[in-house]
């Protein structure tokens, strides 16, 4: 019989050996009654700061001998696979359904729609992955935009220069291993299907994007690159076809992947009366310490031990008095605080790891909550009151701009200078080059960088050993996720217009890699089982 084993504790330096032993003990059995292991989850835990840090595995093997006793979360039978879903010998329409954009949600909806026969065209507005990378170099390195192919915007979407973190809230595990080994198969690290914090580096999404548009090209699908959704053509209250780079296309299926970034996208839908709400946001700042201090506060004594990697954290801090709550988003152990734009003299920040995080700095975003209330105040200089969220945002990212040297320089400043609301010279040790001291408080909406001078010395107080004095914050951190949805019905549709699938974040239904890759994978599947 196949058991699958949970709940097992091995020392950080454990063999297969190691792992046969503990399921021995657990069932009281020979290893000769053992066989076929394979690890399915593998998780890290080092809470005892005292302890030596442990791997705790889930473990399926084939067992003979007398039935154990099964145990729930312990000794179970493995469950029967859920059937792969067929997607082949889907009915063509007159037209192919169109794709636009060719991030997380994009790519894998075009590869749901290919494995079904149905040909996707799939556009997007920035280069191909390769070009595209020799663009954001050249932005990084003297703040040459292209404002339609960069950080932002481009084969891979946002998350290429990220640190390509593979977390998810969703409990979607069929879909989520599909997702996982379809990146296996172009190129992925096979960890990534047990690891419980999966990620791949920007360098390897670099290779893993373009295999994945092979695969795309090889079922029969189309890819265009640098051709930018103008228009939509609307007849009789459906979709009847788009307008790419000047180019009318006839098709009744459009599924919108545009991501959150792709501004002109919200205001075209708006032009066409698409249902769109206003929702909630957060910004703030990246902040970045030396990752040896995070690692220290995580493993202790055990830091620097070989196989455990780098270490990442999760701060969160509650409201009190007049400052709101405040949260830790997309940490980049080992990596870089990166400047991003995507229209002229607007500026943003993120933060970048490679696969083997091995850069002398972590950095992670401090972010505060952004309610509906607080776009009122700009809510009449906006085209359109729902997107009030975005000039909110525009304002941050203009005066970024200014207070960064009006060239996509970085406007930084210590922790320590932040919380006295001054300038000062900035550290040589940091990881973007490219930061203009500046304070910062003139950028940030005064709830914000309040909550912000409140919050962190506290939150980095958590990481026991993090200095303040070495904190470097940049400002401004204003795309965490979109300020607009798209209203969607049963189907996955637009509630008000047919044959538009919204999907990924930028749909306002998706945030992050895996969540928007499935995103884009049930609006693809909802259309081909119509």
């Amino acid at each position: 019989m196949r058991l699958r084993i949970s709940q097992l504790a091995v020392r950080l330096a454990h063999g297969e050996g190691d792992v046969l032993k503990a399921v021995c003990q657990r069932l009281r059995c020979k290893k000769e009654q053992l066989d076929h292991l394979e690890i399915i989850r593998r998780s890290l835990d080092a809470r005892r700061k005292d302890k030596e840090p442990r791997y705790i595995l889930s473990v399926e093997i084939d067992y003979s001998g007398k039935p154990p006793k099964l145990q729930p979360n312990q000794i179970e039978e493995t469950p029967e696979p859920e059937p792969p879903l067929v997607f082949s010998g889907a009915e063509k329409g007159a037209h192919p359904p169109v794709v636009v954009g060719a991030g997380p949600a994009g790519l894998m909806a075009a590869l749901t729609l290919a494995e079904a026969g149905l040909e996707p065209l799939l556009v997007e507005r920035g280069a191909e992955t390769g070009i595209r990378s020799e663009q954001v170099e050249a932005f990084w390195k003297s703040g040459k935009l292209d404002a339609e192919s960069n950080v932002l915007y481009g084969e891979g979407g946002a998350g290429l220069f990220s640190d390509g973190k593979l977390t998810a809230r969703s409990k979607d595990r069929a879909r989520i291993r599909r997702f996982f080994e379809t990146l296996v198969a172009c190129g992925a690290s096979p960890d990534i299907l047990a690891d419980s914090a999966p990620h791949i580096g920007s360098d390897d999404l670099t290779r893993i994007i373009p295999a994945l548009r092979n695969r795309i090209r090889a079922l029969g699908g189309t890819c265009a690159f640098n051709s930018k959704l103008e228009n939509i053509q609307i007849e009789s209250g459906a979709l009847r076809g788009v307008v790419v780079a000047g180019q009318e296309i006839r098709t009744e299926a459009c599924f919108l992947a545009t991501g959150h970034s792709a501004r002109d996208i919200y205001s075209m839908l708006a032009g066409h009366q698409v249902a769109l709400e206003a929702k909630p946001f957060a910004v703030g700042v990246r902040l970045e310490i030396p990752q040896h201090r995070i690692d220290t506060a995580q493993y202790g004594r055990w830091a620097k031990y070989p196989t455990l990697g780098r270490s990442s954290f999760r701060l969160t801090r509650k409201e009190e008095g007049n400052a709101r709550r405040c949260h830790s988003f997309c940490m980049c152990p080992g990596g870089v605080v990166i400047s991003c734009a995507s229209s002229e003299g607007l500026l943003t920040t993120n933060g970048m790891s490679l696969s083997a995080r091995d850069k002398p700095f972590g950095n992670a975003a401090f972010l505060v909550p952004v309610d509906l209330a607080d776009f009122t105040a700009v809510g009449h200089q906006a085209e359109n009151p729902v997107l009030a969220g975005i000039e909110f945002q525009k304002q941050m990212e203009r005066a970024a701009f200014e207070a960064g040297g009006c060239d996509y320089g970085l406007p930084a400043a210590r922790l320590l200078d932040f919380l006295e609301g001054k300038t000062g010279e900035l550290p040589a040790g940091r990881s973007c080059a490219r930061a203009v001291p500046a304070v910062l408080q003139n950028i940030l909406p005064g709830f914000v960088s309040g909550t912000l001078q409140s919050a962190i010395p506290n939150m980095l107080r958590e990481l026991n050993g993090a200095k303040l004095e070495e904190a470097v914050l940049y400002a401004a951190e204003t795309r965490s996720s979109a300020p607009v949805r798209m209203l969607r019905g049963p189907t996955g549709e637009s509630d008000t217009l047919k044959g538009l699938h919204p999907c990924g974040e930028g749909s306002g239904h998706a945030g992050g890699i895996v969540s928007s890759a499935l995103d884009g994978m049930k609006a693809a599947e909802r259309f081909i089982f119509a």
